[in-house]
């Protein structure tokens, strides 16, 4: 089958779409299938690297990383349109988008749709009125997602929400599949001890650890907060914040405000292929975002063998399991007892841990691929 993957972002910093895709092409390529990827070159020039097209583009300074295509016609998609692609699969429901459309028409091959981002948690960085933003987001959505076929929502969170925007598409709910083989390397004692005194965590500091995009939307100033009332009471505890993002600046700040500064560590951006290291060097993987559509991040730190201690939100329902491998919170209180009882329990931190690697399991890239194959054979004729 020949399979063409459509996304705006895959030539900017690693995320969420841009890990769905790698994963994707890999296990459809393992399968037999041949699969390229139509994207936005970095620049001005549009040019093909193997099996990724990149299409000429600019940035438009909406929000980091973010590009626009120069031009919809180019004699890369006439190539594509003459490969006759069987199968569509696009990743982004702007520019690349239309690229799929194009395509589709000329070839006859169905689209398929994964909608990755809630985009009403997203639409403040263009429109003030979070109210209006929303309202545009359910109509704009609505209208884009006509044309697929099908419709891949991560979660059951992101179905509940395109049936809210109206949306009437075929919606089949797939996890997003990580490779979890580097998640199951493991640091030495010893690895892990000089590692967390190189960011001067001694042994006897209990580490709260979030990883990822340092985004407005992930709500990282409300864990610097909880973080400051928790450590009044336990002054062994530590934050280690791993990643980059708009707001790091603010976040530092923050924390200087609350006091901590000595007890916050932001690590900045780390090497994709040594991110499982971080994550061991925490005890306790936190988070505050509800603006997640799967949060590959959970099930990443779930990988790595640590307890979750995460705002309530609808996307991990099948990756905390309640008081098994961790808790979620819905307040301060909550959160505050959750941290006490974790702190004063070992042996379920040891069994959380391992309940959390079971559980992340189930993510594993092969399901994931299996899974979309056969929404793939399921629409070609």
């Amino acid at each position: 089958m020949n399979v063409l993957i459509t996304t705006d972002l895959y030539t900017t910093d690693t995320n969420g779409v841009v890990t769905s895709v790698n994963n994707l092409r890999e296990e459809l390529s393992k399968r037999g299938h041949d699969v390229r990827i139509l994207t936005l070159s970095e620049n001005r020039h549009s040019h093909r690297e193997g099996y990724v097209y990149y299409i000429r583009s600019m940035p438009i300074g909406v929000y980091p990383n973010v590009r626009m295509p120069l031009s919809y016609r180019h004699r890369l998609i006439k190539e594509l349109i003459e490969w006759e692609p069987d199968v569509i699969h696009s990743q982004c429901e702007f520019f690349t988008y239309q690229f799929a459309l194009r395509i589709s028409r000329k070839t006859g091959a169905p689209i398929v749709h994964t909608y990755h981002t809630l985009y009403e948690h997203y639409v403040k960085y263009i429109i003030p009125s979070r109210r209006l933003g929303k309202v545009l987001v359910k109509i704009l959505s609505k209208r884009r997602l006509k044309k697929s076929e099908v419709l891949v929502a991560p979660t059951h969170k992101v179905e509940d929400a395109l049936q809210r925007y109206g949306v009437h598409n075929e919606i089949s709910v797939v996890p997003t599949g990580i490779d979890l083989d580097q998640h199951y390397e493991r640091l030495t004692p010893a690895e892990r001890r000089e590692k967390r005194h190189r960011l001067g965590i001694e042994d006897e500091h209990s580490v709260l650890i979030s990883l990822g995009r340092l985004g407005e939307e992930k709500n990282i100033d409300e864990l610097l907060e909880l973080f400051a009332k928790s450590s009044q009471e336990n002054d062994s505890l530590r934050f280690l914040i791993v990643g980059d993002g708009p707001a790091k600046e603010s976040l530092e700040n923050r924390a200087k405000e609350l006091g901590i500064s000595d007890r916050v560590i932001f690590t900045g951006m780390v090497p994709p292929e040594k991110v499982q290291e971080y994550y061991q060097l925490g005890d306790i993987f936190v988070s505050a975002s509800t603006s997640e559509t799967q949060g590959l991040t959970y099930i990443e730190a779930a990988a790595n063998g640590l307890p979750l201690l995460c705002r309530q939100d609808d996307c991990l329902e099948d990756v905390i399991k309640q008081g098994e491998n961790g808790f979620e919170y819905e307040d301060e209180d909550d959160f505050f007892e959750c941290i006490h009882m974790i702190m004063q329990d070992p042996s379920w931190v040891d069994k959380a841990g391992k309940r959390s690697e079971e559980i992340a399991a189930g993510f594993d890239k092969q399901v994931f691929g299996d899974a979309i194959e056969k929404i793939y054979e399921s629409i070609v004729g």
